[in-house]
């Protein structure tokens, strides 16, 4: 379980969230929703220690993160963020980074590392281009080059922000899949999103930020049944029972 206990942070004096009380369990995946500056890249940012808590405390399985290295702490929980550079390097080389936590010097990849590397290639379905240069690949696809980087992390918990930025529709199901098939390997993966119906189409959980604090929290039925939906957002959401997912209503 990761655990955010009473936290408040934000840049310098500058508070963002507060008194920000979630839990992100194992095995189930947890969408974090939310109008533009709400607060949720922050939220993600502050439970990997990249942005320094103001108060409360976070722990991990337990342990309170201040308690782990830098690398204890990479070697449990994967980041994704947004705004990437390109370095010059082939997808495969990307991809193999992921395994850096777990090296001891001098750092030498096992058969174990490359196989893992393999299987996030796999994942991903981007085997293909392990030889490509970064460079060399539309938004789409350098954006799962980079997801398959922090499956390779092959850590406990993964955070993933706006993960399906840049990607085209079956490309940001396709995704969706592969983040439910990990929770049920075990992982805990939380993701920030934008897209409403992709969100509660496929998430366990979602929780609601606005102006740096939690509004509302709980499943996608929960919530599709209660009115913060369009509170938030100003927008109401349709489901279909037949095909198991929600979209966006439409008023004309």
């Amino acid at each position: 379980m990761l655990e955010l206990k009473n936290i408040c942070a934000g840049y310098g004096k500058n508070q963002i969230l507060a008194d920000i009380s979630l839990s992100f369990p194992k095995s189930k995946f947890i969408c974090i929703i939310g109008p533009n500056g709400s607060g949720k890249s922050t939220l993600l940012k502050t439970a990997m220690g990249i942005i320094p808590i103001l108060s409360g405390e976070i722990y991990i399985d337990s342990e309170n993160v201040n308690s782990l290295s830098r690398r204890q702490l990479a070697e449990r929980m994967a980041y994704l963020s947004q705004g990437k550079n390109v370095p010059d390097m082939t997808v495969g080389q990307l991809v193999m980074h992921g395994r850096f936590p777990h090296l001891s010097y001098p750092r030498r990849y096992s058969e174990k590392d490359k196989s893992i590397v393999s299987a996030a290639l796999n994942e991903l379905r981007i085997s293909g281009l392990r030889d490509k240069p970064l460079f060399s690949l539309s938004g789409g696809m350098r954006q799962n080059a980079y997801i398959a980087m922090a499956l390779a992390q092959d850590a406990e918990y993964i955070l993933l922000d706006e993960p399906t930025s840049y990607l085209d529709i079956s490309h940001q199901l396709e995704l969706m899949k592969s983040m439910k098939r990990l929770t049920a390997l075990g992982k805990g993966v939380v993701s920030v999103l934008h897209d409403l119906p992709l969100a509660f189409s496929f998430s366990d959980y979602i929780v609601v930020l606005n102006n740096g604090v939690v509004v509302a929290e709980g499943t996608p039925e929960e919530l599709y049944n209660r009115p913060i939906i369009r509170e938030v957002f100003g927008i109401e959401l349709d489901y279909s029972a037949e095909e198991k997912s929600y979209r966006y209503k439409y008023i004309l």
